[in-house]
C-alpha cells in the first residue's frame, strides 16, 4: 500500500532524520520547511497518509496548520511535533485535531511506533467495502462509513474528523463499554492518560450534535466509574 506522507518541520537536521525513519518505513516522504507553503502543500494534495507537523513553523504555525485541515473537510491524520512540552500545549495540540503529540526530543523507536499505529488506524477507518457502502443505524440516527457522513432524521450534522471517529467506532461496538484510556487508545492512537479529559469534552460535543436531548443520552450513555457505551442494537447495511 502506498503510503505518501508530508513533513512540515523547518529544522533541517531534524527533517532529514525524520524523513530517513518514515522511508525505512516505507512512506514515500515529501518535506516543506515553511508553515504556509506545508498548508499549500497539505491543501493542494488533499489526501496523505500522514502530515507530520512541527508546532512552530515561520509564516503559519502548526496549530493554524492542524486548524485549516481540520475545517478542510477531508480526513488527514497528523502527528504533532514539538519542543513545547507543557501540558496545555499538548492539550491544545490534540484539541485542535491533532491524532498523535510527541515532544522532541523523542526516540526513534517511539516515533516509529506512534507512527505506525497513527497508519494502521486510518487505514482501518478509511477502508471501503467491495460489496457495497456501508451504512450503520439504530433508529432514524444513521452514519455513512464510506462517505464519512453522520445524520439523524434526515438532517447532516456537522462533526470534526475526530467526533465522526469517535461515533463511527461506538457504534461499530454497540453495547460495549469501554473506558477513556481505551478510548484514547483505539480513537486518538496515544496512551497518554493526562489527556483523559479530551474523550470527554469530545463526547460532550458529539452528544450535543446528536443526542435529541444531550441532558439525558439516548444513544452515547455514561457507565459511572468505567467509561461509555453506545446503546445498541446497530444494523450494519450495504448499499
Amino acid at each position: 500500500m502506498s503510503r505518501d506522507v508530508l513533513l512540515i518541520e523547518d529544522d533541517n537536521d531534524l527533517a532529514a532524520l525524520v524523513r530517513l525513519h518514515l522511508q525505512d518505513l516505507g512512506c514515500a516522504v515529501k518535506t516543506v520547511a515553511d508553515g504556509a507553503a506545508g498548508l499549500a502543500a497539505a491543501l493542494e494534495r488533499g489526501s496523505w497518509s500522514l502530515v507530520v507537523l512541527d508546532l512552530g513553523l515561520p509564516r503559519v504555525d502548526g496549530l493554524e496548520i492542524c486548524r485549516r485541515l481540520r475545517l478542510s473537510g477531508g480526513y488527514t491524520p497528523i502527528l504533532m511535533l514539538t519542543a513545547r512540552a507543557a501540558e496545555h500545549h499538548r492539550v491544545l495540540g490534540l484539541e485542535t485535531g491533532a491524532d498523535d503529540y510527541l515532544t522532541k526530543p523523542f526516540s526513534v523507536v517511539e516515533f516509529g511506533a506512534r507512527v505506525k499505529a497513527i497508519l494502521r488506524r486510518a487505514e482501518r477507518l478509511s477502508g471501503t467495502s467491495e460489496t457495497g457502502q456501508r451504512i450503520l443505524r439504530i433508529g432514524d440516527l444513521q452514519v455513512d462509513l464510506d462517505q464519512r457522513t453522520a445524520r439523524r432524521a434526515g438532517l447532516s450534522f456537522d462533526l470534526t474528523a475526530k467526533e465522526f471517529d469517535l461515533l463511527a467506532h461506538f457504534m461499530r461496538h454497540p453495547s460495549r463499554v469501554f473506558s477513556r484510556a481505551q478510548l484514547l487508545d483505539l480513537v486518538w492512537g496515544t496512551t497518554h492518560d493526562t489527556f483523559e479529559h479530551t474523550v470527554n469534552s469530545h463526547i460532550n460535543r458529539l452528544r450535543s450534535k446528536i443526542e435529541p436531548d444531550p441532558a439525558t443520552p439516548r444513544y452515547i450513555v455514561t457507565v459511572w466509574g468505567v467509561g461509555y457505551r453506545f446503546a445498541g442494537p446497530v444494523e450494519l447495511r450495504l448499499v
